[in-house]
């Protein structure tokens, strides 16, 4: 398969592509890759655009750059993956200077349209696969999943209910606990419910023994996520995640190696396949865990190791407990799956995520790296499951 080395010139800006008349056929599928949004992790989503920008085969694919303001508008961006990389001093953020960008709402109309200031709409092109490039709410928790099901356009990655599921780690943890997979013990601090009765939920917490991790119960990255190893340290870890979510979960620690493991959907009704596991182990002190700075600003804090150093065994069980998390979420596409392996080879099941991130340091590329798929054939794999895929009720 074609490849896009860093030394090949970029498709054109955006404002460039030659607008396609109504019935015209493309010889290419044309993939909008989407990205940005309204969530905290508005810039790690740029990254993983500027991954996918800079390997998505373009001799099999018309690119689409369309970002997605903090504010909520849609705009034509640069096809350009250093304008979106994170750099040392520098976080990429989409800003609203561009062309409007109007989506196909309807069933059967498949045009993507640009809005400019006193012109009619014009017409763009067909869009044939939606590649959603967002983390967090607003993008990977299922309502931009619904939208684009409403206009039945095909889309990369898990529908409304995964995506849903998936986002919310208490409602994540009911369905795997639901179907049999191994959670650790965790209790939910809802909205409202620190300000009604910190005591009571001080309580709750305290009977998970120490130390805990406290986190946004909506969000990803390892945003607003603190290890408290002293109740004196509860409130303020219970405000640093409510700055991101209203709703908070407070995970026991569990003593384990953190295992990952890449989960692709099956080809026509095939079940799903799972990478070689992953171990990521943190070795900068200043790092209490895998924090945001270590997983995306600090590379040389983190090592990986892939495959893990586990037995056949435990390699087994890890990659069938993450098949099964991705089943049972009604995953489709892409997942990984982050597990705990205790001691005792007891697997327990940490959190799916259903859109994991593609920057250079991500772990779901790189596993599947390691299991013998590289970075530009896994975007075409994932492009083309979208595509075999039926929209509607599946």
């Amino acid at each position: 398969m074609a490849t896009v080395s860093e030394s090949q010139t970029p498709t054109p800006a955006l404002g460039a592509v030659a607008p396609v008349a109504p019935g015209e056929t493309v010889g290419r599928p044309r993939v909008v890759l989407l990205f940005g949004g309204r969530s905290g992790e508005h810039v790690i989503s740029c990254a993983t655009a500027a991954g996918v920008m800079r390997a998505i085969d373009r001799d099999r694919f018309d690119v689409v750059p369309v970002g997605i303001t903090r504010t909520g508008q849609w705009v034509l961006v640069e096809d350009d993956p250093d304008r979106w990389a994170i750099t040392e001093g520098r976080l990429p953020e989409v800003d609203a200077t561009g062309t409007e960008v109007l989506l196909p709402l309807a069933v059967g109309q498949n045009a993507l349209r640009v809005l400019e200031a006193g012109e009619m709409p014009r017409i763009l092109g067909d869009v044939d696969v939606v590649f959603p490039l967002l983390h967090g709410p607003f993008g990977e928790d299922g309502t931009l999943q619904g939208m684009l099901e409403l206009a039945d356009v095909r889309y990369v990655g898990a529908g409304v209910l995964a995506s849903a599921v998936g986002m919310d780690k208490h409602f994540m943890k009911l369905v795997l606990a639901g179907q049999g997979l191994p959670v650790g013990p965790y209790t939910v601090i809802a909205p409202g419910e620190w300000d009604r009765d910190e005591q009571g939920a001080t309580a709750r917490v305290a009977d998970l023994g120490l130390p805990v991790f406290v986190k946004p119960a909506r969000a990803g990255s390892s945003l607003g996520i603190s290890k408290v190893d002293d109740l004196a340290d509860l409130p303020a870890a219970v405000a640093e995640a409510r700055r991101h979510d209203p709703k908070v979960i407070v995970e026991a620690g569990i003593v384990g190696r953190e295992i990952e493991c890449a989960v692709l959907g099956g080809r026509r009704g095939e079940r799903a396949r799972a990478s070689l596991p992953g171990e990521i182990q943190v070795t900068d002190e200043a790092h209490a865990f895998y924090d945001f700075e270590a997983k995306y600003l600090s590379e040389q804090s983190v090592e990986l190791s892939c495959p893990a150093d586990l037995s056949p065994e435990l390699v087994a069980q890890v990659q069938d407990v993450a098949i099964r998390t991705f089943e049972a979420v009604s995953g489709e596409g892409l997942s990984r799956v982050d597990v705990f392996v205790t001691e005792a080879g007891e697997v327990i099941v940490n959190e799916i995520n259903t859109m994991p991130g593609f920057t250079p340091f991500s772990m779901y590329p790189r596993m599947w790296e390691k299991s013998g798929i590289g970075y530009a054939d896994l975007i075409t794999e994932l492009v083309e499951l979208a595509l075999e895929r039926e929209t509607g009720l599946r």
